[in-house]
């Protein structure tokens, strides 16, 4: 029989998932979207006893989610987030997922609808490894951009200094960010040495 207790046994530590972590407060209501097999939320639960639901579209991701004991709801981030009502959650997260978004826009704008703060993480196109190899003619594949151009579901891959300017265009207040290399923490030219992006944002403060 299925059951929605979750295991408190030490789960193997991943930077990705503790640097998103780090940014959220106990018992905070987190909404993941495009979730996969829950993993991200069954760490956040563990750790920091959030209170949380998944949006996932796959359906053996879905079953995954039941068996890690996770709220999970089927259905098509690009068909947005209408099932929510405004400031629903103090955290939506999108991990991994902006670059496979049809409208990108679109899904930050409902994340600050739907959220207090929104946090993504996506892999970092203007790493020097993806920017040598389009300099020698070729589509990058690397560890955080594991796919060959034929069959990747990345549709809109950018660097850090894009999704600033996304941000600026967009009216959205970067709260924090961090880039990574692996494990390490990088401070010195992040565009071009970090593999993978975090940033936690809010709505702009309205002025009069």
């Amino acid at each position: 029989m299925m059951t929605n207790e979750v295991s408190h046994t030490q789960l193997p530590s991943r930077p990705d998932y503790d640097a998103i972590a780090a940014w959220i407060k106990p018992q905070s209501k987190v909404l993941d979207l495009g979730c996969g097999d829950g993993s991200l939320l069954r760490h956040l639960k563990n750790q920091l006893n959030v209170h949380g639901y998944g949006i996932e579209i796959d359906t053996q991701n879905i079953l995954a989610c039941f068996e890690n004991g996770i709220n999970v709801i089927h259905s098509d981030l690009e068909s947005g987030l209408s099932g929510f009502g405004d400031d629903s959650f103090d955290y939506v997260i999108l991990s991994q997922t902006l670059q496979a978004m049809k409208n990108t826009e679109k899904i930050i704008q409902e994340m600050l609808r739907v959220g207090k703060q929104g946090i993504v993480s996506f892999p970092n196109f203007g790493y020097w490894k993806n920017r040598l190899q389009v300099f020698s003619g070729r589509m990058p594949v690397s560890q955080s951009l594991p796919y060959q151009w034929y069959n990747t579901p990345n549709i809109h891959l950018c660097t850090l200094h894009d999704f600033e300017q996304l941000c600026h265009q967009l009216q959205v207040n970067i709260l924090e960010k961090r880039v990574m290399n692996g494990e390490r923490k990088l401070v010195l030219l992040p565009n071009l040495f970090g593999m993978l992006a975090f940033y936690r944002f809010s709505r702009e403060p309205k002025t009069d």
